[in-house]
């Protein structure tokens, strides 16, 4: 059982890597025109003009969003830790998470009090914290 795991997670770790190389290369999609007005922001949409250059795929123009950009479907989703995030609002919320596949991530509505509450009991029950800092 153990050496399943191992694998999976060497998987996982060589599949992130790759993530990693794929966004390396993926284009900034930006909204058409976006560079050229100051009220259109670069936020992606889709083209739709009739004679839209980017709809077209003119050559210069920026590139589309496509699925052949996407990365490995194991791993999307994941932290680049290999966890999967969990969002915690508190303590309470630490019981249904296991520590081997998830990792917290405190929201940031929680104040001090209770983040540190939050902090104590995720190491007593060695839960990765993704964002430990604000209480020493």
């Amino acid at each position: 059982m153990k050496k399943e795991n191992k694998e999976i997670s060497e998987e996982i770790k060589r599949l992130l890597e790759l993530r990693k190389e794929i966004a390396k290369r993926r284009p900034e999609f930006v909204r058409q025109e976006s560079w050229r007005y100051k009220r259109v922001k670069p936020n992606w949409r889709r083209p739709r003009g009739i004679d839209s250059k980017m709809r077209m795929e003119v050559k210069g123009w920026p590139k589309r969003v496509k699925v052949g950009y996407r990365g490995p479907k194991k791993v999307r989703g994941l932290h680049p830790s290999g966890y999967k995030e969990v969002l915690i609002h508190n303590p309470k919320e630490l019981e249904g998470i296991n520590p081997e596949v998830e990792a917290i991530r405190i929201a940031h509505t929680v104040g001090a009090k209770k983040r540190k509450e939050i902090l104590e009991k995720a190491k007593e029950l060695g839960i990765k914290v993704l964002n430990p800092r604000g209480v020493k």
